[in-house]
């Protein structure tokens, strides 16, 4: 790893620490910085997802005060985000390198529009759970979470607020009750996808260590940053950059 690789993924995991505390989406800064200096793009994927993980559990403990009282009612939660990590990791494996690269463009497309769409997605899917059945919606609720639990294994950018569409859908109450359950699902799907993809040797460990020193700096920051700067502007950058990758990663084939 030469000095301008590290300082890059030293800036970059900084930066997606930060993101991610914020508003989510640290993926997009990491993934293709390692892309960029030659690793294939599986191994990318794991790699920055193994330095991403650390940032995460240091935003949990930021937000500890938050989520102490909850975790009881988040059991349900937590088994869907390790079932749905652990099916979403084995696929990561199961399709290589070969079957993973031509999903990426796809992928950051799917997240960049999630998060330009964010302000949207939760009121949308509260009306729709206001206007039907409350036993059919649950089902429909838990079902989407599992596919939101899949999605957060094999890729994961943007799953943060696909899980809040989700527990909006399951009348989970307010926001604050919605984002504890939403880190401790995120958490856990990524760190049961991780395991496997660290057994199947898929990490770069000196990039991967880089990155996650940072990440925990800029994760536990992060957490004042969020409080005081509008997620609207966080979001604007993170939407842009997304915006930027889909297009190059579309046009790379």
């Amino acid at each position: 790893m030469s000095l301008t690789e590290l300082l890059l993924l030293a800036a970059t995991g900084l930066a997606a620490g930060v993101i991610n505390a914020v508003a989510g989406g640290g993926t997009f800064f990491v993934f293709p910085v390692m892309v960029a200096f030659g690793m294939p793009t599986l191994d990318a994927n794991a790699t920055s997802a193994v330095g991403l993980i650390p940032g995460s559990f240091a935003t949990g403990a930021a937000y500890w005060r938050e989520t102490r009282d909850r975790l009881r009612e988040m059991v349900p939660y937590a088994l869907l985000g390790i079932a749905g990590g652990l099916i979403g990791g084995w696929l990561l494996v199961a399709l290589g390198d070969k079957g993973f690269r031509p999903l990426v463009p796809w992928l950051l497309a799917v997240a960049t529009i999630t998060f330009a769409f964010s302000n949207q997605i939760r009121p949308l899917a509260e009306r729709f759970a206001k206007g039907s059945s409350g036993g059919g919606m649950t089902v429909v609720g838990y079902l989407f979470g599992a596919v939101v639990a899949v999605y957060g294994g094999f890729f994961g950018a943007g799953q943060g607020i696909m899980w809040l569409a989700a527990l909006a859908l399951l009348h989970t109450g307010d926001f604050h009750r919605a984002n504890a359950i939403k880190n401790i699902a995120c958490v856990l799907a990524q760190l049961v996808a991780v395991i496997l993809l660290i057994a199947n040797d898929l990490v770069h460990w000196p990039q991967a260590l880089v990155v996650a020193v940072a990440s925990i700096i800029g994760g536990y920051y992060g957490v004042a940053i969020a409080r005081r700067v509008p997620d609207a502007a966080i979001r604007a950058v993170v939407v842009g950059v997304g915006a930027v990758l889909t297009v190059v990663f579309f046009l790379r084939g």
